[in-house]
């Protein structure tokens, strides 16, 4: 399916006045440009709201109805012929989906690529003083109210944490209550991202300067230069590398770092984890650093790569398939070249792909408390000497939790 050239722009977020003051601001510095949105407030109701807008205001309004009770199938169901209509129409130079407040831009950037349509970016507004109070946030979406289905389960923690990595843009407002601990915490949290400033968290005014004159086109030929955030919109997305940067085998993880009282902790060993002693120390683990994330295999499941993803108090583990180094040759033409390439980068004699990568984020970290308690959870010398054979008959308390 050939894409149609209307550019659509996603832009996500908890943080709900950063995320309105970034569209508001594309609206006015991009002439003709409109904004699409579903308002999820409403699914109680049976519906979901949708509004256009530009920058003069309300162009249309309706409502989609919920499809299977959910929210967020109503809004993929009604966004592609919204867009649609739009591109047809040949008439607007870009596109703006405004995501509801727990919508992730993952599964609508996927959607609307799907749809035959090209996202040109994604960018996730962030209130740097609001980064540490949602990741400590460990309620449930439903508690207050943010919930996009009955059987919604995420928590605000973890859905800030996914809105904030995917984007490869972060759109920061400029928050009067954010010191320089809060912005080193969003720079840790996802230091490959392009910071773009919005100025303050409120609704945008009018552009002055430059960017009142940029035009549409952000190759800046019928104007002024236009601005960072225009530029970002129209930069160009690439859905599948993004979804590949999310997969714990190959997600680029942060670096360490150490700065304004905020520190990174990289943890990474070849020797399996005892599966009994990490689990007993998952709850210290999990509440040791804001933010933890990576992979990892256990001494029982050698077989198995794990998915470590933390944030809240709260903690997810999964199995996201095997480790290269347990498939046949044969299998490997299967694996994307990312992947291999990944494991490649980091392949041991011994154990192949197999490690431990986990990262830790946050003020006030531990490092060498937390350094200590991981490496008391690995196999011991005898212990590992002992062999696959009896690794595979030690004690573990992950079965229920992995539901294997």
């Amino acid at each position: 399916m050939a894409a149609r050239k209307l550019p659509v722009v996603i832009v996500g977020g908890l943080h709900a006045d950063a995320r309105r003051a970034a569209v508001d601001r594309l609206l006015a510095e991009v002439p003709g440009s409109v904004v699409l949105h579903h308002d999820l407030a409403t699914a109680a109701a049976g519906t979901v709201v949708r509004t256009v807008r530009d920058a003069g205001g309300v162009r249309s309004a309706g409502e989609a109805p919920l499809v299977n009770d959910c929210a967020c199938c109503a809004l993929r169901e009604d966004l592609v012929p919204e867009l649609e209509r739009l591109a047809d129409a040949g008439t607007v130079p870009l596109a703006v989906v405004e995501l509801w407040d727990s919508v992730e831009p993952k599964a609508m950037a996927e959607v609307v690529t799907a749809g035959g349509l090209t996202v040109t970016g994604v960018i996730t507004a962030v209130d740097p003083a609001l980064v540490l109070p949602y990741l400590a946030n460990g309620d449930d979406l439903a508690e207050g109210g943010l919930a996009a289905a009955a059987t919604d389960q995420r928590t605000v923690a973890d859905t800030f944490a996914r809105q904030l990595e995917y984007a490869p843009v972060l759109a920061v407002a400029d928050s009067p209550e954010a010191d320089d601990e809060d912005r080193e915490l969003l720079a840790q949290l996802h230091p490959t991202a392009r910071q773009v400033p919005i100025g303050h968290g409120g609704p945008a005014g009018p552009p002055s300067g430059p960017a009142a004159t940029a035009p549409a086109d952000p190759s800046g030929s019928a104007g002024a230069t236009p601005s960072a955030l225009v530029r970002a919109a129209f930069a160009g997305f690439d859905v599948e590398a993004a979804a590949a940067a999310q997969h714990p085998a190959c997600a680029l993880l942060p670096a360490e770092a150490d700065a304004h009282g905020v520190s990174t902790l990289v943890w990474h060993r070849r020797r399996p984890f005892h599966p009994e002693r990490l689990y007993q120390a998952l709850e210290d683990l999990t509440c040791a650093a804001a933010r933890s994330r990576g992979r990892f295999w256990l001494a029982d499941k050698p077989d198995t790569l794990l998915h470590w993803d933390a944030a809240g108090g709260a903690l997810c583990v999964e199995g996201a398939g095997p480790w290269l180094a347990s498939l046949p040759d044969a299998a490997w033409e299967m694996v994307p070249p990312v992947r291999r390439a990944a494991a490649a980068l980091d392949w041991h004699p011994e154990h192949g792909d197999r490690c431990q990568h986990l990262v830790f984020t946050s003020p006030g970290l531990d490092r060498d408390g937390l350094a200590r308690l991981l490496e008391s959870c690995l196999l011991t010398d005898a212990e590992y000497a002992a062999g696959r054979d009896a690794w595979k008959r030690l004690p573990s308390g992950f079965d229920t939790l992995l539901e294997v």
